[in-house]
């Protein structure tokens, strides 16, 4: 009886430790070795070689090819790339400062991915996200848009030849395809648009119709237009959801872009001028950006 309370701590000590070695376990289960797919002398060939692959040429393969089709081409270029790479190492061709010029590129490419990944990935909150939409919805507030068609003329006494057709029961469209001289054809349509899409005389003649009505002739700068409005409608910024993932790229490609300027800004950066003298490079401006972050802000479409 003596020994039971030592020998109970002792199992309770080791169900402790055994019940961290299992969490852990648990945890670290995900990070198994990716499976091998292929093995080339010796050499492993795994499912995260074909993701690389995938990324490195993703662009560049083929639209058709899809699922196993695309797999085998992945695998068969990486058997390739192997069996070529060993063949270059054993020729030394791996050797060499124009080589290890190279590598020092891929190395820093490879580094510079690897830190805007992260940046990106850790900027991209769901609190960023809603702030990035919220604050382009208030920049792109509900507008009027019409859908209008048109019969374009270059002349007065033409357009009013176009309008009493149209005025007899002749379809719009129809008469807009035979006289119209716009270049863009389709019986005149122009689709939605907002008002200040279009030069001021058109635009304000067409707003001031309702759906099916049909104008005088009107004066602008291309010629004598006869306009047809079809429809009306409002046009509202989309939900958050159908814009969710420009809200991710704008808040990725700005971290991003916020790293960078402060980088070159914290940097002695020299540039070497027409003569060939270094010059100290001038501080880049609050609003230079180079991962373009404009263009992934959300937009209507």
């Amino acid at each position: 009886m003596t020994r039971s309370a030592p020998t109970l701590a002792r199992r309770l000590a080791f169900l402790f430790v055994f019940g961290l070695v299992a969490a852990w376990l648990a945890a670290t289960g995900a990070q198994a070795d990716p499976r091998i797919l292929a093995k080339v002398d010796g050499q492993a060939i795994t499912e995260d070689d074909l993701a690389d692959a995938l990324q490195d040429l993703g662009p560049g393969l083929p639209q058709k090819l899809e699922g196993p089709a695309r797999q085998k081409y992945l695998l068969d270029y990486l058997i390739d790339l192997k069996l070529a790479a060993a063949k270059a190492k054993s020729d030394k061709l791996d050797q060499g400062a124009e080589f290890d010029r190279r590598l020092a590129y891929y190395r820093d490419k490879l580094a510079m991915e690897s830190l805007l990944n992260q940046v990106g990935t850790a900027a991209a909150t769901d609190e960023a996200e809603h702030k990035a939409y919220d604050e382009a919805a208030k920049a792109n507030p509900p507008v009027e848009e019409i859908h209008a068609r048109h019969i374009l003329l270059p002349t007065e006494e033409e357009a009013k030849a176009a309008l009493a057709r149209v005025k007899g029961g002749e379809d719009f469209a129809k008469v807009a395809t035979e006289m119209s001289k716009d270049p863009a054809g389709d019986g005149g349509d122009l689709g939605w648009f907002a008002k200040d899409h279009m030069v001021p005389e058109f635009a304000d003649a067409a707003f001031k119709l309702q759906p099916g009505q049909v104008s005088d002739p009107v004066k602008s700068q291309f010629g004598w237009h006869i306009i047809k409005v079809e429809g009306r409608r409002m046009r509202t910024f989309p939900p958050f959801e159908e814009l969710k993932d420009q809200a991710a790229r704008y808040v990725e490609q700005k971290a991003q872009g916020d790293l960078i300027a402060s980088l070159h800004a914290a940097a002695k950066i020299e540039r070497a001028d027409d003569s060939g003298n270094l010059v100290p490079e001038p501080a880049p401006t609050p609003s230079a950006t180079p991962t373009g972050d404009d263009a992934a802000k959300p937009k209507t479409p």
